[in-house]
C-alpha cells in the first residue's frame, strides 16, 4: 500500500515511516514549511525548521523512500497562528496542536495524499484506530504509551480523516520508539523532544501575542489595559491586556494581597480581569461547542463519560448531555480546578475517544 507519511524531523514520525517502509510499504515522506526559514530567529522556533526538514529528508535517505516539502506557510497563518493571536486576544486559552493537526496535517495532507495514489496519511502520533466491523465505522483509542498519548489532540478527526489515518507508534512506547530508530539506524535516534508551542520557541505567549496585535492584521482587536478585580467588584490592581493572562494563573497576574490569587474570569469586552483565592477555581460544569462526535452523530441521551479538560488532566468522571449535533453540557461528578475557555474538554469511554469540542463557558 502507497502511504504518504508526516515527517516533522523528529524520532516519533521518523520511526513511523521507517517501520512502514520496513513493513513493505510504498512510503512516501512530506515535510510541512509552515514559516519563512529566512525570518529573523524569535519568529518561530522548533518544529518544522530548516534543521528539522534537513532531518526528515535524511531519514527518507537512508531508509529509501522518496521526500517532498510542502509550502503551508499560508495555511499555518491562517489557520493556526491567527487563531492562536485571536484566541487569547478575545479571554481564551488556545490550542494550536488541534488545529495544526485537524486543519493541516489531516485535512491538507490527505488531499495531496491522494495525488501521490496514497491510500493512508501516517503521523509519529501516540493514539490508535480501528475499524469496527460491527458498528462498520472507525474507532479512535488513545495511545499504550499513557506518559506521550496524544489522543486529546486528535478528537477533531471525522470519520472521513481516519478511515485515512494511520498511526504506526500508537501500539509503542517512547523507549522502544527510540529502540527501533537505533535498530533501523536512524541519525534522529538521540534527537531530544520539543516541549514549547512549534511557533513561540520562548515560551513567551503573552510577548508573541502582543507584538502579533500591533500588526495591521490584528488591527481593532482588544490589547488594552483594564481593572484587576476580586469576585465582589473591588478594584485590586491594573493589567496589561487580558491576552497575557489565562484562568488558573497565579504567578505574574501582578498584585500583592498577602493571600495567593488565581486568575478566575477574563472579560474582554470590559478589560476586566477577575482573580480569587484556587477554591474558587473550582466548578462542575461546563458548556462546550463546535463538538466533534468521532461515530459521527451524537448519542441519543446523556452518556456517562471521563472527561478531560487540557492536556496533562487525568481525566474526570462526568456526564455529558448533547445540545444539538455540536454543542454540549458536561457535568462532573467533583468540582474541576481551573476550567479553560479556549481549551479543549475530551471525552473518554476508558481507552476509547469519544469526541470532544471547545470550552466556551463554566
Amino acid at each position: 500500500m502507497r502511504v504518504v507519511v508526516a515527517m516533522s524531523g523528529g524520532v516519533d514520525s521518523s520511526v513511523a515511516a521507517a517501520l512502514l517502509a520496513e513493513a513493505g510499504h510504498d512510503v512516501i515522506g512530506l515535510s510541512m514549511q509552515l514559516y519563512d526559514q529566512r525570518a529573523s530567529p524569535e519568529a518561530f522556533g522548533s518544529c518544522c525548521s530548516i534543521d528539522d526538514l534537513h532531518d526528515a529528508r535524511r531519514v527518507a535517505a537512508a531508509v529509501g523512500f522518496p521526500h517532498y516539502i510542502l509550502n503551508l506557510e499560508r495555511e499555518f497563518r491562517e489557520k493556526v497562528v491567527r487563531d492562536f493571536v485571536d484566541e487569547y486576544a478575545a479571554g481564551r486559552t488556545p490550542i494550536p496542536c488541534v488545529h495544526c493537526n485537524a486543519d493541516l496535517k489531516f485535512s491538507t495532507l490527505v488531499e495531496r495524499a491522494s495525488g501521490f495514489g496514497a491510500a493512508a496519511v501516517a503521523t509519529g502520533h501516540y493514539a490508535r484506530v480501528t475499524f469496527d466491523e460491527d458498528l462498520r465505522r472507525y474507532r479512535l483509542w488513545r495511545g499504550l504509551d499513557r506518559g506521550k498519548d496524544q489522543s486529546y489532540f486528535l478528537f477533531s478527526l471525522t470519520q472521513d480523516q481516519l478511515a485515512h489515518a494511520l498511526f504506526p507508534i500508537g501500539h509503542l512506547r517512547k523507549p522502544e520508539v527510540r529502540v527501533h530508530a537505533e535498530r533501523l539506524g536512524l541519525a534522529v535516534a538521540d534527537k531530544p523532544e520539543s516541549q514549547e508551542i512549534c511557533f513561540i520557541p520562548d515560551g513567551d505567549a503573552a510577548g508573541f501575542v502582543d507584538r502579533r496585535l500591533r500588526t495591521e492584521d490584528h488591527e481593532g482587536v482588544h490589547r488594552r489595559d483594564g481593572d484587576i478585580v476580586d469576585s465582589s467588584g473591588k478594584v485590586l490592581g491594573r493589567h496589561r491586556g487580558i491576552h497575557r493572562l489565562t484562568v488558573g494563573q497565579r504567578k505574574g497576574v501582578g498584585i500583592a494581597t498577602g493571600t495567593p490569587m488565581y486568575v478566575l474570569r477574563l472579560d474582554p469586552a470590559e478589560a476586566r480581569v477577575t482573580v480569587g483565592p484556587r477554591e474558587e477555581l473550582a466548578e462542575c460544569s461546563l458548556q462546550a461547542g463546535g463538538i466533534n462526535w468521532i461515530a459521527g452523530t451524537p448519542p441519543e441521551a446523556p452518556r456517562r463519560i471521563t472527561a478531560r479538560i487540557r492536556h496533562r488532566h487525568v481525566g474526570a468522571s462526568a456526564t455529558v448531555s448533547p445540545i444539538g449535533a455540536d454543542r454540549a453540557t458536561v457535568t462532573f461528578d467533583e468540582p474541576q480546578l481551573a476550567i479553560t475557555p479556549g481549551q479543549a474538554v475530551v471525552f473518554y469511554d476508558g481507552e476509547e475517544v469519544l469526541g470532544g469540542g471547545w470550552i466556551q463557558r463554566v
